[in-house]
């Protein structure tokens, strides 16, 4: 996923609750949804920043030198500035770019 590129808004939005609930017919399945998704885009998203912080990392013992390091800053505002992983997580929701399948339905079939 290209959040970089994404169109989710960084602000609050007003969405009509029949665009939410439209593809399960359910309202609090599709905030579920959505959020395990929100908690799924909130790993990757932290995963990629440690990596790229990992690479500023001292390992001195001392605590003598501290300095400020203007790239990292840089990386750190990037990520403060994305769309929230709720928001981008609500933007695939209306796009329908999110599998999802109820595990019930397919217990009662069998």
């Amino acid at each position: 996923m290209d959040i970089k590129n994404s169109e989710a808004p960084v602000n609050t939005v007003t969405l009509n609750k029949n665009l939410i609930d439209a593809p399960t017919n359910n309202i609090y399945e599709a905030i579920a949804i959505i959020a395990k998704r929100a908690t799924q885009i909130n790993g990757d998203i932290k995963k990629e920043l440690l990596e790229k912080l990992d690479e500023f990392a001292t390992y001195n013992d001392s605590l003598e030198e501290i300095f400020e390091n203007k790239e990292q800053i840089e990386v750190s505002k990037f990520y403060e500035r994305l769309p929230k992983p709720h928001a981008l997580a609500v933007e695939e929701w209306l796009k329908n770019k999110i599998y999802y399948r109820n595990t019930q339905d397919e217990a009662i079939d069998e």
